[in-house]
């Protein structure tokens, strides 16, 4: 069937190409063609368009007719019918009850029609910069910031709506102006906040948001507009909350970027943008100025009739389209001549894209859009939003985790195993983890993929018996070199040729650090390429980073029988993971073989795990004194000399989670660290790891406590001279894919 209809849009086509060289005059070549088109290639069942209001029905209407005067009604075969409803959620009921079979609607509502009532997207919006929409928050009064935003009045597009309500939610949450417990439904956190706002299609589930409302109101549900996704309620969608604002009965709208063209010139100067930094912004600026971004409308149909919704659309856009054949008698995304804006599509519309056949809703809407809308209870309370699930990246971890789960009075502590720090980046944006602690360069990863930072280890003195604290600076820790002392003739200047050991791929000290400094003069590479693994690789001739590949996976040694892994693997599995892992490679396996001659690994527990090698049984008889460091001008030096020995800063780590979740996972951890605090008798220390056979599971030991940084970007937490350096490394293309996952874009014209 499939075949069959290419044929038959190949064989049109080309008819088209013969008509336009022989009757380019001719209005009648046009004619046969699509009657050729819908003919061969349109299915015999009518179309029925949902729409809200009497303009949207006068604009379908037109549709109708426009598509008789193209056509002679012998050779219609596939007809307009318009269903009125009252609402947006009105016509997805009708659509799933096939009561009608298409409507267009914002992505949040796409979301509800395809989890909760089985639908299918068939096709999205593409605009003039792609599919996304920014959210942005428009404001009259000069005085206002997004940070007061409290207590105000607000005017929304509508409920559950990207520009309007996802993403400023989202954008509130993450940055800790809006609490919300999932115990609550998020409408009445909203309600709390705002004084009174306007959220067309909350008047079923909140009606203390309906409050600014003014659409009409009756006891017979079909003619009530009041709060209702119609544009027979005043402030519904992008210039209904623009009129809220303009009218005096809101502080605030919250609308889309697109909404911003059609204000008038002579209004421009005096409505302002608000932007996340807490400053205001011409309503041009809203690039840069916005609270979030975040996919556009989409069509939706039952599974039944998405092949036939698919072959209706394409057939309309080229007809009335931008570049339609007709579009001198019809546009398909122009409304102004109905009364309204955004009638079936946005006025701003370029083009529909038709969406492949099985897509699922990660594909339609994009994976941070999804996590986004899971984490403001779309889909209502799951045994999800009752328990914490923490990330972890080996038996180890996992085993400290579990004992951690049962001894802490607070929400259920769930612990899940994950392949590496990367990988739990990833879990964390597939809404299959929650949190967990990561180093500083997998924190600027992180920051990519659009999670949020909760709290930041504190290595700095006691905390006097506060869980968290609030402080500007946040103690860094250090990478050296390290080796042993009887390797006298080995310096920073001369590693070619030798094996390295190295905690783990992309960690500070172990990855990102050593290739700033020339390792070799033979080798001399780092000042010409960027890239840590390539000087890795040239210089020395083997090693282990694990993570890896190659020659630089040769002296890892993997697992043991109760942690199994693969050679090389980037957790605690492989025995030279990490900076004990770095330590027992300098020194080798218990069998003294399979060793390095250099480890670059972090300082602040050095001490501890050489006393480690003994205790475990690793290795017996090594001491401080039997290793000495590598200094970056040369020298060498006692490990008691880091403080000026060393290869550079490292901030510390931090606990990153979605927005969303960013206020649940700091109760968390306050709750979880006050009850081990108060149990004087439990044996379960957070921030020790050595009874486990490790050092640094799930949280760095020379923690002493967390503190709070969700205020606070990546930039300003990792420190502007280690954020450049990292981003720079990372610019190298052969590290690229380490962020596709955060690259996928929601807003592509595909």
């Amino acid at each position: 069937m499939q075949e069959s209809q290419e044929f038959c849009f190949k064989r049109v086509y080309s008819s088209h190409v013969l008509f336009r060289l022989q009757l380019d005059t001719m209005r009648g070549t046009y004619v046969v063609l699509f009657f050729f088109i819908l003919v061969c290639c349109t299915s015999t069942k009518n179309v029925r368009w949902c729409t809200v209001s009497n303009p949207e029905h006068r604009k379908c209407a037109e549709v109708a007719k426009s598509l008789l005067a193209v056509l002679p009604p012998a050779a219609i075969l596939a007809r307009v019918f318009c269903v009125r409803a009252f609402s947006t959620t009105d016509c997805i009921n009708k659509v799933r009850a096939n009561g009608a079979d298409i409507v267009t609607v914002d992505a949040g509502e796409v979301y509800s029609a395809m989890k909760q009532f089985g639908l299918r997207a068939v096709a999205k919006e593409i605009y003039r910069d792609g599919g996304c929409l920014l959210s942005v928050a428009v404001v009259r009064n000069s005085s206002l910031d997004v940070r007061s935003l409290r207590g105000l009045r607000s005017c929304h597009s509508g409920l559950r709506w990207t520009a309007g309500w996802s993403l400023p939610l989202g954008f509130l949450l993450s940055s800790n102006y809006l609490n919300w417990s999932k115990e609550t439904p998020l409408t009445r956190g909203v309600s709390s906040f705002f004084n009174a706002s306007c959220v067309p299609g909350a008047a079923a589930m909140a009606p203390t948001l309906c409050v600014l409302c003014q659409g009409q109101k009756s006891y017979i549900h079909q003619k009530n507009y009041h709060c209702e996704t119609s544009h027979s309620e005043p402030f519904y969608d992008n210039q209904g909350a623009l009129r809220c604002l303009r009218s005096g009965a809101g502080d605030v709208a919250f609308v889309d970027h697109l909404a911003l063209e059609s204000i008038e010139k002579s209004e421009r100067n005096s409505l302002k943008l608000l932007c996340t930094d807490g400053t205001q912004a011409p309503l041009s600026h809203y690039n840069t100025c916005h609270l979030g971004r975040g996919p556009g409308r989409g069509v939706v149909t039952r599974l039944s009739f998405r092949k036939g919704a698919r072959k209706f659309l394409l057939t309309l856009q080229m007809l009335f389209g931008r570049q339609g054949r007709e579009r001198h008698r019809f546009q398909l995304f122009n409304s102004l001549p109905f009364g309204e804006t955004d009638l079936l599509f946005k006025d701003a519309t370029v083009k529909v894209s038709m969406l492949p056949d099985g897509a699922d809703i990660s594909q339609v809407l994009g994976q941070d859009y999804v996590a986004l809308l899971k984490g403001l209870g779309h889909e209502g309370s799951s045994m999800e939003d009752s328990v914490i699930r923490w990330c972890c990246i080996s038996h180890a971890e996992h085993t400290k985790c579990e004992q951690w789960a049962l001894s802490i009075e607070s929400d259920p502590l769930v612990c899940v195993i994950a392949e590496s720090m990367r990988d739990c980046v990833e879990k964390i944006k597939r809404h299959e983890v929650d949190a967990v602690s990561l180093d500083a360069t997998h924190a600027f990863i992180a920051g990519k993929c659009g999670i949020v930072p909760v709290v930041t280890e504190y290595y700095g003195e006691e905390c006097n018996g506060s869980a968290h604290i609030q402080r500007d600076v946040l103690p860094p820790v250090v990478g050296v070199a390290l080796s042993k002392r009887s390797g006298r003739s080995i310096t920073i200047g001369n590693l070619g040729g030798r094996r390295s050991c190295h905690g783990h791929m992309y960690s500070p000290a172990g990855w990102l650090l050593p290739h700033a400094h020339a390792l070799s003069r033979e080798h001399n590479t780092s000042s010409v390429n960027c890239g840590p693994h390539q000087v890795y690789s040239d210089v020395f001739r083997k090693g282990c980073l694990p993570g890896s590949e190659g020659n630089l996976c040769k002296v890892c040694i993997g697992g043991t029988g109760e942690a199994p892994s693969k050679r090389c693997a980037d957790n605690h599995n492989e025995r030279y993971y990490g900076n004990m892992g770095a330590l027992r490679c300098l020194v080798g396996d218990p069998r003294g073989k399979s060793y390095g001659d250099v480890a670059f690994l972090e300082q602040h527990n050095l001490q501890d795990n050489i006393l480690s090698l003994t205790s475990s049984g690793w290795a017996l008889g090594w001491t401080s004194s039997d290793f000495e460091l590598l200094c970056a001008d040369g020298r060498r030096a006692s490990l008691s000399n880091w403080e000026w020995c060393n290869l550079g800063v490292i901030p510390p780590n931090t606990v990153v989670t979605r927005p969303g979740l960013m206020s649940r996972i700091i109760h968390f951890l306050k709750k979880s660290q006050e009850t081990l605090a108060a149990n004087t008798y439990s044996q379960f220390k957070l921030f020790e790891s050595y009874r486990y056979g490790e050092s640094d599971l799930l949280f760095k030991d020379a923690t002493r406590c967390f503190v709070h940084t969700s205020h606070r970007d990546y930039r300003s937490i990792l420190g502007e001279e280690f954020y450049n350096r990292v981003e720079a490394a990372f610019n190298c293309t052969q590290y690229a894919d380490i962020l596709q996952l955060c690259k996928q874009d929601m807003c592509s014209t595909v």
